[in-house]
């Protein structure tokens, strides 16, 4: 018989605590969740997907806030051999629609203030079950499991069954569904819990990102519990409530907002963070100007890495080593990496290109995408990330931006994160992003999209002239537009698509 590869036998089966009564998951207002209650309430859950019709295979489709509960759906499916697909809260009824056309799932669970409205449009896409879930363990999915077993059998799945699938935002186009396998989520999770020199029992994780993003469900929960760490599980990030529980943690992986407004609070200061073990930023570029503040205030270098939906992480700044600010570091052991032209011929160090990745993490390809996946995916296996990105003589990766951000006016490329870095730096400035804008003799013109701090007025002229000394001619912005914010997703990127669309 076939050794079973299921990733719940690696997270929560086949990994039993050193002390029982170890607590798993921390809210405030609730009881914690503890590690030795896992096994048996995901039996229950997955019993519930077993009555539901799920078998090995079939999608589940969840689009509920954050919980204990939704953390317990997510390993019930895993357990079931179910493909668990989360979606981001903030889409639409119109939107999910979308989603659950493509990946035609057996059971849909919803919020419960949402129940009305959502049972109504799977039932009118023929999706078999409909189910609600609330923030705080409410809602029909749950009801009836005290009289099911917690005790059915974990499905047979192989490394390469799928285990996810993640559905990439896109900026163009109708979004992508990633296919993520078993082997996939496993080989990321043991190589972060080793590479971040995990403690064991020991640290302790706050945690307030989303659940329904690979960085917040996979990277910050697998490592949690391949240490059997205890999770301050938070619902959302609020400076005030971090602050709080900053001196009962060891670790916190946040995206760059959360470390910019930690930044603005009066009362985070150094000893706050005296028991911290390890800050960790991701998601969005982090400014070298936070990353240095940050150190000077705090004492602690944040540990700046990289990665996407479709391969999980793939660089890191060392945990002993040099952790430079503007780089994301080096390819994780077991991952390989090369920066390559628009034909996959690998540049010379120090040259700018795309970024393509190997390694046991790297996704299966695009839901019922095939001719995207087998575009995505050079000949020799490796997948095209479409960033743009450096690599020194270490093998140190620094990201330049994203390939459709590239601009190319009158004949010459473009980086936008090189004007980016220099705007940032004048006085006055809190921030920037810079586009490309349709130009009928250039092509594209540069446009510099700016927030200020407040702390001066600002006019184009207070922007251009500084650049003047250090930029080419043909990088100047030609147009400078003061914003009061930058329209971000909800992992704190810069909607950069949008600004291309609102400015062009």
């Amino acid at each position: 018989m076939s050794v079973n590869e299921n990733l719940y036998l690696s997270l929560v089966a086949e990994h039993p605590s050193k002390q029982p009564e170890k607590e798993f998951l921390m809210t405030p207002g609730r009881e914690p969740l503890k590690y030795q209650q896992l096994d048996s309430l995901t039996g229950k859950l997955h019993s519930k997907l077993l009555e539901l019709g799920v078998t090995p295979g079939d999608r589940v489709v969840v689009q509920v806030q954050k919980s204990y509960e939704a953390v317990l759906l997510y390993l019930a499916c895993l357990r079931a051999g179910a493909i668990y697909i989360p979606l981001n809260t903030a889409y639409t009824l119109n939107e999910v629609g979308y989603f659950l056309t493509d990946a035609q799932p057996q059971v849909f669970v919803c919020d419960i203030e949402n129940l009305a409205e959502s049972e109504a449009l799977a039932e009118e896409l023929q999706v078999p079950y409909t189910n609600s879930l609330s923030a705080n363990g409410e809602g029909s999915l749950l009801e009836g499991l005290e009289s099911l077993s917690d005790n059915p059998a974990v499905a047979l799945r192989q490394s390469s069954d799928l285990a996810s699938i993640l559905y990439t935002s896109g900026t163009t186009g109708r979004s992508k569904g990633a296919m993520l396998s078993h082997g996939n989520l496993l080989s990321n999770a043991q190589t972060l819990h080793q590479y971040w020199q995990w403690q064991d029992g020991e640290d302790v994780l706050l945690h307030a990102l989303p659940i329904f993003h690979i960085h917040g469900l996979f990277v910050a929960l697998h490592c949690a519990m391949l240490g059997r760490s205890s999770v301050h599980f938070l619902a959302r990030f609020d400076a005030q409530s971090i602050i709080e529980k900053l001196p009962q943690s060891s670790v916190l992986m946040g995206v760059p907002t959360f470390y910019t407004r930690l930044l603005e609070a009066p009362d985070f200061n150094r000893p706050t963070c005296q028991n911290m073990r390890l800050f960790i930023a991701g998601s969005a570029p982090l400014l070298a100007e936070t990353h240095d503040k940050f150190a000077a205030l705090t004492g602690h270098k944040i540990l700046e890495r990289y990665g996407m939906t479709e391969c999980g992480m793939i660089t890191s700044n060392p945990y002993d080593g040099e952790r430079i600010a503007g780089t994301v570091g080096f390819a994780l052991p077991g991952v390989s990496a090369r920066v390559c032209d628009d034909k996959g011929i690998e540049l010379s160090r120090g040259e700018t290109g795309v970024l393509e990745v190997f390694g046991s993490n790297v996704f299966k390809g695009y839901w019922q995408m095939p001719e995207k996946t087998a575009e995505e995916f050079r000949e020799d296996g490796y997948f095209i990330t479409g960033d743009l990105a450096t690599m020194d003589e270490s093998g140190r990766i620094s990201i330049v931006g994203r390939s459709k951000d590239l601009i190319i006016a009158g004949g010459y490329n473009i980086y936008p994160k090189e004007i980016e870095a220099e705007i940032d730096l004048i006085d006055g400035v809190k921030e920037s992003a810079v586009i490309g804008k349709p130009h009928s003799d250039l092509g594209e013109s540069v446009v510099a999209v700016v927030v200020q701090d407040g702390s001066k007025a600002l006019a184009q002229e207070d922007i251009l002239q500084p650049l003047q000394q250090k930029l080419a001619r043909f990088k100047l912005p030609q147009l400078v537009v003061f914003v009061d914010e930058l329209p971000r997703n909800v992992m704190g990127k810069v909607q950069k698509a949008q600004l291309r669309e609102i400015y062009k």
